[in-house]
């Protein structure tokens, strides 16, 4: 027996191909990161563009990315199709946003870890001359180079 690309696979099927739980696919249901139908049966079946959206929230799980950033990139993508081409282009490009935001928060604390990240605080002497007067606290509590746009040096 032949399958096409519109068969729509049952939660078994699904559970083969990715991995993933069945308790796993309810609550990425639940949170409306995937969707299901119902077969003649009353069975649940998935239609086969789901299988993409599953990969990529094993790996964002995967890359620690909050499942609430997933269903935002999500959130432009249709769901009564397989998503084209350039949807996934759009969709891609936000998500790439989001990733260098990341990826310049690692980096500044990767830089900053064995100085002051303003202010942990990790050194007082290097406070009295990043930091004198103690004038970050201004920009907030907590680590505000690394949480702050931007942020660099003062």
């Amino acid at each position: 027996m032949r399958t096409s690309p519109e068969d729509p696979l049952t939660i078994g099927e699904v559970i083969r191909r990715t991995g993933v739980s069945a308790s796993a696919l309810h609550f990425y249901e639940r949170k409306g990161l995937i969707l299901s139908d119902r077969d003649g049966r009353n069975q649940r079946v998935f239609p086969r563009h789901m299988l993409r959206r599953i990969s990529l929230i094993i790996v964002a799980k995967r890359l620690n990315i909050p499942l609430a950033d997933v269903a935002e990139v999500f959130a432009d993508l249709p769901t009564d199709h397989a998503p084209t081409h350039r949807d996934w282009q759009r969709v891609s490009r936000g998500w790439k946003k989001q990733l260098q935001e990341r990826r310049r928060v690692i980096e500044a604390l990767e830089h900053e870890l064995t100085g002051c990240i303003g202010c942990g605080c990790l050194s007082m002497k290097a406070c009295l001359l990043l930091n004198p007067d103690d004038t970050l606290h201004e920009r907030g509590p907590g680590p505000v180079r690394l949480t702050s746009p931007g942020s660099r040096r003062p």
